[in-house]
């Protein structure tokens, strides 16, 4: 950004550049309610649905660290207002969709969009908000739109699902980005300066290829093996992605040493706090994301909650979400790690009532309040994970780095449902008694803690000042 940027307008461009991940974060949310009423508008099939979501999520992964990367190249301006262009005209492509194939390709194009809007808000961050206090306060403004996009998608999801205006309820889910999408390229293409770019080399486009396939192969298998029992395909699928991975790092280390302009900086890798909030990353977004899939399936199917009931049940999480993620924002310059490590503290105790007294079907109210809890801790954990990655990180690597972070939380997210998720299903498969949704959601949480468990190591490795140098 150039030096003509006043506070006010610093503040004013952090409005414009989170309405990439409010936009994102609303159709994950919007989706997950939504999606039985799809499947009968469609006639699809229980893996066909399910593709629904795993192809936005693999497209936005496989594409995180290109698009971070591209915001360094061509200018973080450029990249966040056509991301926000194709995520807009994908998002009506799906509410034009007539069949479940044709959503679920519009879906991957979707998640591929997002990957170069979001990934541009994030290095903006960064790049507008250089002092860490100012830094620590924009994140956790970034960690109350996550929050308000969760309640607005939940809300509309399930509202929007049982209407009917013109045209199916469902599809009204995606055509809603249309206004959003407009206002937001418009006060982009006004209002923001575009950053320097690094343009001395020329892109890496084999190395995004390479990658893209890489981590194809990775969350496809992850993703679609389990629903269909872990075929073989799925296995040798995760093989070709670690030798196309290994190959990755050998060509991007030739490219380094020859000043060639890798699509990552390998240098970025040997910064050891780097590399242990990138773990903490992956595994707290496992939980993350198997913990609120399984509530949504568990309040729906295992205690008969309507969809727009199902939805109301998350506010309270949202709302402590905020709530605790300004006090964060606040708390975090003098106290680091230690408010992340409060967050895991009241996690686990959310988790440990929820396993003794909280899964059962009888206790719906019980339910609620342990989310609440969760939404409470996970707002001074989720949003300052981004400060503990993006520390150290010279500015002209703030694309690279943000890709990287991005694409560990996709990848996470996969894996959380794979693993987690893949657990809770299982034990949901064993058998019909009438607790067994209870039964499942206990495996579920045990799973979860044991990640919650890695997450306070990889916290309590870090230089007690690290989350907010």
């Amino acid at each position: 950004m150039t030096s003509s940027s006043s506070t006010i307008n610093k503040w004013y461009a952090l409005l414009i550049v989170l309405t990439a991940p409010l936009l994102y974060v609303i159709d994950i949310f919007i989706i997950n309610i939504a999606i039985p009423t799809i499947k009968s508008s469609l006639h699809a099939t229980d893996g066909e649905v399910q593709l629904v979501i795993a192809a936005y999520l693999l497209g936005s992964a496989c594409f995180l660290i290109t698009g971070g990367r591209a915001g360094d190249y061509l200018g973080k301006k450029k990249v966040f207002f056509w991301g926000m262009g194709w995520f807009t005209l994908t998002s009506c492509l799906c509410g034009l969709c007539q069949t479940a194939a044709q959503l679920n390709i519009a879906r991957f194009l979707q998640g591929v969009s997002s990957a170069f809007m979001v990934t541009q808000s994030i290095s903006l961050i960064q790049v507008l908000f250089p002092d860490a206090a100012e830094r620590a306060k924009a994140i956790g403004w970034y960690g109350i739109t996550l929050s308000i996009a969760a309640i607005i998608g939940q809300m509309l999801g399930g509202y929007l699902s049982q209407t009917h205006v013109a045209v199916e309820g469902w599809r009204l889910i995606f055509f809603i980005n249309l206004p959003v999408g407009v206002a937001a390229m418009w006060a982009i293409r006004r209002y923001l300066q575009e950053t320097e770019k690094t343009d001395q080399v020329q892109f890496d486009y084999p190395g995004a290829i390479v990658l893209t396939a890489a981590l194809g192969c990775l969350i496809y298998s992850i993703t679609e093996g389990r629903e269909q029992h872990w075929p073989r395909w799925s296995f040798l699928l995760m093989i070709l992605s670690l030798v196309l991975l290994g190959i990755f790092v050998y060509v991007q280390q030739r490219k380094l040493a020859a000043d060639q302009g890798p699509l990552i900086n390998l240098q970025l890798f040997k910064q050891p706090a780097f590399n242990i909030g990138l773990l903490a990353v992956l595994f707290h977004f496992m939980l993350h994301t198997a913990y609120l899939l399984m509530m949504a399936v568990f309040l729906q199917n295992g205690l008969g909650i309507s969809a727009l009931a199902c939805g109301a049940c998350f506010i309270p999480h949202a709302l402590l979400f905020m709530l605790s993620s300004v006090i964060a924002s606040r708390l975090l310059v003098t106290y680091g790690k230690r408010v992340l490590q409060t967050g895991l503290l009241i996690i686990l105790l959310a988790f440990l009532l929820q396993l003794f007294f909280g899964s059962s079907q009888h206790h719906p109210l019980l339910s609620i309040l342990f989310i609440a809890i969760y939404g409470l801790g996970n707002g001074l954990v989720l949003p300052f994970l981004l400060n503990i990655v993006l520390d150290n990180v010279p500015v002209e690597d703030a694309g690279a780095a943000s890709g990287i972070f991005s694409t560990f939380q996709q990848t996470a997210s996969g894996l959380g449902i794979s693993i987690i998720g893949g657990i809770f299903f299982a034990v949901l498969e064993s058998g019909q008694q009438p607790q067994i949704y209870a039964t499942a959601l206990r495996y579920g949480l045990v799973a979860g803690m044991a990640c919650l468990l890695i997450v306070a190591l990889m916290l309590y490795w870090l230089p007690h000042k690290s989350a907010t140098k």
